[in-house]
């Protein structure tokens, strides 16, 4: 179990303060109501005594620390520590410790990322997956298919390559909303082949200029894992025909995008739970199990937030039974905007 802190060194100067006023308190009393004469020596005594304690105490509680804290601060100034600031045996107040422990958590959060970066490089190198080669196979694929008159693998190899092509190359980088709805569109194309006629996608606008929404510029990747998690936490699971709906609206500043399924829900405590997750960026979603369908919920909301900060984000309403609705909200983002972020 991780040790309490100590009392902060504003506390210790406080403690000391008090102790210091009352002691005068006492000292002024004394003289008021009593000569010199009588007892003076012992009061003086157990004064000396009081003061030289209290001065020990400063040197001990408060001088030694300081000087500790100013050390290490110094070190970490000119580059010769990192973490060991947070180690620190005690701070000046509270919100000094609360402001390091924030810190730590920034560092923290920058170090998984690199992780998990040089993991991916890593699968990547381990599977030897050259995305030239695997257009080129499938573009081979199409072609025998059409030779022999399979037009429906044809059309799978087809729409599986421009799929692979749009999700591999350029991950960081903005594309327009109208760019990322094809990618849904041809991603729906890919399922289609798999569930047939269970399966269904409706686009709304919800807008006045739906030309100037859909060049609006948004985060690569950020709707395909939503209608994924919709296809196989939500429709596949159910009986009958599965609904899928993007509905987009916007203001001057800000896209809402929402994405609907008719599936089969998600209880009250799950929902509450993911949507707890969902207040901050963080790296929650590399614990969360994959089984329970919100790492891709999880994973693009902290872009997101990372990007454009806490207003935007992600949230879910969903009822057991009845479906879920995950709603995006980024801010509206032109084309000359983008150079700004």
């Amino acid at each position: 179990m991780k040790k309490k802190k100590d009392l902060y060194l504003f506390n210790r100067i406080f403690i000391i303060f008090i102790f210091i006023i009352t002691l005068f308190g006492i000292t002024w009393f004394y003289l008021l109501f009593n000569s010199f004469k009588e007892g003076s020596y012992i009061f003086l005594s157990i004064y000396t005594i009081s003061l030289v304690g209290i001065l020990c105490i400063v040197y001990k509680w408060v001088y030694i620390p300081y000087k500790e804290i100013n050390k290490v601060l110094t070190l970490f100034s000119q580059g010769y520590i990192l973490k060991g600031i947070f180690d620190m045996r005690i701070f000046f107040n509270k919100k000094t410790h609360l402001a390091f422990q924030r810190f730590k958590e920034i560092i923290d959060t920058k170090e998984l990322i690199e992780g998990s970066k040089k993991h991916a490089e890593y699968l990547a190198l381990q599977n030897q997956i050259n995305p030239h080669f695997l257009y080129n196979t499938l573009e081979g694929i199409r072609s025998e298919a059409l030779i022999e008159g399979v037009d429906s693998i044809a059309n799978m190899t087809e729409a599986l390559g421009v799929f692979f092509r749009y999700t591999i190359s350029n991950v960081d980088k903005f594309v327009t909303l109208e760019a990322e709805i094809n990618n849904i569109e041809n991603y729906y194309k890919i399922q289609e082949f798999r569930f047939g006629d269970k399966l269904e996608l409706n686009i709304e606008f919800q807008v006045e200029d739906k030309e100037k929404v859909l060049k609006a510029k948004v985060p690569k990747l950020t709707l395909q894992p939503f209608f994924e998690n919709a296809i196989f936490h939500g429709v596949e699971k159910k009986m009958g025909k599965g609904v899928l709906t993007l509905k987009i609206s916007a203001t001057n500043e800000r896209l809402i995008i929402m994405v609907s399924d008719n599936g089969v829900g998600m209880e009250e405590e799950r929902v509450r739970e993911l949507n707890q997750k969902l207040r901050g960026a963080s790296l929650e979603y590399m614990k969360e199990d994959g089984k329970k369908g919100g790492i891709a919920l999880l994973n693009v909301n902290s872009r997101i937030k990372l990007i454009f900060g806490d207003e935007y984000g992600v949230y879910i309403y969903s009822k057991l039974g009845a479906g879920t609705d995950v709603e995006i909200t980024i801010p509206f983002i032109t084309e000359e905007q983008e150079e700004k972020i």
